[in-house]
């Protein structure tokens, strides 16, 4: 068996171009263009490259981007100052602060204080608890994207053996509740898991987001599984080179050869995230708007 390779930079294209569609007729309908504010604080480099691709891809999806970059050591009074104003700004209808903070600033603090109907991260704690309830809400960006990816390939998730690994707030635990509203029966294994290659190998859909390098491996997935990897790890740079490999949470290759799907790293999950975060913001534009929002989105 040769798994097939999930495209999500080709998928992540397809959405971009169609929110641009929906974000134009938005505009003629609202009188205004819906709008993206970045706030940015310090001079991580992985930071400012996410926060470039953000502006460009809003800009491109005929949406408004309003950049704040704010030097490192901002206080909290002033970061949370301008999280207020952006909530109360109506050319603006989602915020995103950019994560990591400078360790000097509270991230759970500051994500509080953002409107949960602006917080296209999805990452609110009422965002949270709307998704685990069943209420509409904001969904973080990359486990929606991995969503889109399998109900693309698999169509109805009844019934399915789902295992996620790892528990973050901002993948793990909202990518199982996804996979249990699509009623997938769902199991959250992470490092503590006792015999975690026996647990993985039962699953119709693994998705895996813990960080670690090619942990996954051929003998760990059931035949004919489909693989959702969120990681991405860089490895040591090999003798002469300057940048080492990047690679996923699974041993791409040999899962290939059982896998009936697999997501590559680079070029699968992670081109979903910005292209959903664009959704999010026009979905949040058409609420903020009294405009009912499309079904296409």
């Amino acid at each position: 068996m040769s798994a097939t390779r999930i495209d999500g930079k080709a998928f992540a294209a397809r959405l971009r171009e169609r929110v641009g569609e929906y974000a134009a007729r938005f505009a003629e309908a609202a009188g205004r263009r819906a709008g993206l504010a970045v706030v940015l604080v310090g001079d991580d480099a992985a930071s400012q490259v996410y926060v470039g691709a953000k502006n460009k891809a809003t800009v491109a999806a005929n949406m408004a981007s309003f950049e704040h970059r704010l030097p490192a050591d901002t206080s909290a009074a002033a970061l949370l100052a301008l999280v207020e104003r952006l909530n109360n700004d109506d050319s603006v209808d989602g915020i995103l602060v950019q994560l990591p903070l400078p360790d000097h600033l509270d991230e759970q603090s500051i994500i509080a204080a953002i409107s949960p109907d602006k917080d296209v991260d999805g990452f609110h704690v009422i965002n949270a608890g709307r998704l685990s309830v069943g209420q509409s809400g904001f969904v973080p960006c990359t486990p929606l994207g991995c969503m889109m990816l399998l109900t693309d390939r698999l169509g109805d998730l009844s019934g399915l053996e789902a295992v996620v690994i790892g528990r973050s707030n901002i993948v793990g635990k909202p990518m199982a509740q996804l996979l249990l509203d699509a009623n997938a029966t769902v199991t959250i294994a992470h490092s503590r898991t006792k015999d975690l290659a026996s647990v993985v190998r039962r699953a119709d859909i693994v998705v895996a987001a813990v960080g670690r390098p090619e942990m996954i491996r051929k003998d760990w997935l059931k035949d004919g599984a489909t693989v959702i990897d969120v990681g991405i790890n860089r490895l040591p740079p090999e003798p002469g080179k300057d940048k080492g490999k990047l690679v996923g949470d699974v041993a791409y290759d040999e899962a290939s050869e059982v896998a009936a799907a697999i997501t590559p790293v680079p070029g699968g999950v992670g081109p979903m995230t910005i292209a959903v975060l664009l959704r999010n913001t026009l979905v949040a534009a058409h609420r903020n708007a009294g405009l009912d929002v499309p079904e296409g989105l």
